[in-house]
């Protein structure tokens, strides 16, 4: 449903072959390979602008088509009711012929209904983008406090240089393992039943999504966590040491309740008055230190050695209450992206619920209205509805 500009390439293509080539305005434009079906409308902002051989344009030839209501559909089609399975030529890339896709039977309700419907299922996709805005602005935001708080503190006291930069002068910069125990994780042998299931959270790469970690996807019994994986305490750090997520960030969070966690994790577990909160902040500011020790093997996998984290340098303030509040401030911005992380995930939601109901007939946009007059003795458009409920 939206067309990525970033980066587009160019070409030259021969005027007498241009007229068929460029894009109007409302053409919709559907992938041939790769994730068949995905679907969004040119809004014309470019006024000469062609498309790539692996795109199909389509055009309506009857009045009462609104483009978007197939964007909707192809997606819900593809992605949920799985009503196309085999729609495409199965070659080593999923592909999708103009004849294939000429031939796809799709619902045609009144063009009201269709505008309706794409205009109520776009408030929703507008609202998550606009969580994605909010969530991008508050994380540059913990990168400025980062940067700023590491190198200049909060008292305004002049600056030191380091092998990791400025700091302040009565700081200290100290190594990971001179202020943390480092343990390794493990795996719990996935044949044992008894292993798993249990109430004790077992976190894996993919549970590292946001500075703090409350539960696990996965979780172990006790007797599952004493085989092949230590329980740490509230406040440790988990930091992803083996797997593909070192490609593009280094995942990394403290936790909020005891946890156990696998071998592609190592837990820093603060001694003294070096909370976890802001160890986890100081390696992430930190990160791409870190990053530039990612060994990769011949099979891929990329790694980071217990000594790359043992020797990390990190700034250490001298002061515990500048410590308490520099915390302060950065798990204020924390918890303000993790609202939006919540809000986003709640949008998601009701966007896959109301695509599913909505394409399927389940829910119909007039009964969304119905339902909102009868509320509040108000009759508001389904799209005006569905937003404030969001």
């Amino acid at each position: 449903d939206e067309v990525d500009l970033t980066s587009v390439d160019e070409m030259s293509i021969p005027e007498h072959e241009l007229p068929g080539k460029l894009l109007r305005r409302g053409d919709l434009l559907v992938c041939e390979g790769g994730e068949i079906g995905r679907a969004a409308i040119w809004d014309g902002d470019i006024e000469v602008m062609s498309f790539q051989n692996h795109l199909h344009r389509l055009r309506p030839i009857v009045p009462d088509v609104e483009p978007r209501f197939y964007v909707f559909f192809l997606q819900c089609a593809f992605t949920q009711l799985g009503i196309f399975e085999g729609a495409g030529n199965k070659t080593t890339i999923p592909n999708l012929s103009r004849s294939r896709l000429a031939g796809l039977t799709v619902p045609h309700p009144s063009l009201g209904e269709q505008q309706a419907i794409g205009s109520t299922l776009g408030r929703v996709r507008e609202a998550l983008k606009a969580q994605d805005q909010s969530l991008a602005a508050s994380q540059v935001l913990k990168r400025a406090a980062m940067h700023s708080v590491f190198t200049r503190g909060l008292r305004g006291e002049s600056q030191k240089e380091t092998d990791i930069g400025p700091v302040p002068e009565s700081w200290d910069v100290v190594t990971l393992e001179e202020i943390c125990d480092i343990a390794s994780g493990g795996t719990p042998r996935k044949s044992i039943a008894e292993y798993w299931g249990g109430a004790i959270p077992w976190v894996s790469g993919k549970d590292l999504k946001s500075p703090s970690l409350s539960d696990s996807i996965d979780h172990v019994t006790e007797e599952g966590a004493q085989t092949a994986s230590r329980l740490v305490p509230e406040g440790s750090v988990l930091l992803l040491v083996r797997g593909m997520g070192l490609a593009k960030d280094l995942p990394v969070a403290v936790i909020e309740r005891p946890m156990t966690f696998n071998q592609d994790i190592k837990a820093l577990m603060p001694r003294g008055d070096y909370p976890g909160s802001l160890l986890r902040s100081v390696i992430y500011a930190g990160k791409e230190r870190l990053l530039s020790q990612v060994v990769t093997s011949a099979h891929g996998t990329m790694t980071l050695t217990l000594r790359d984290v043992q020797n990390f340098r990190a700034p250490r303030p001298s002061d515990p209450s500048e410590v308490d509040a520099i915390v302060a401030i950065l798990d204020t911005i924390d918890r303000k992206a993790d609202l939006h992380r919540r809000k986003r995930g709640l949008l998601q939601e009701l966007f896959t619920a109301l695509l599913h109901s909505l394409m399927t007939g389940e829910i119909r946009v007039h009964d969304l209205v119905a339902a909102d007059a009868s509320s509040d003795g108000v009759g508001r458009d389904a799209a005006d509805s569905i937003e404030e409920s969001a």
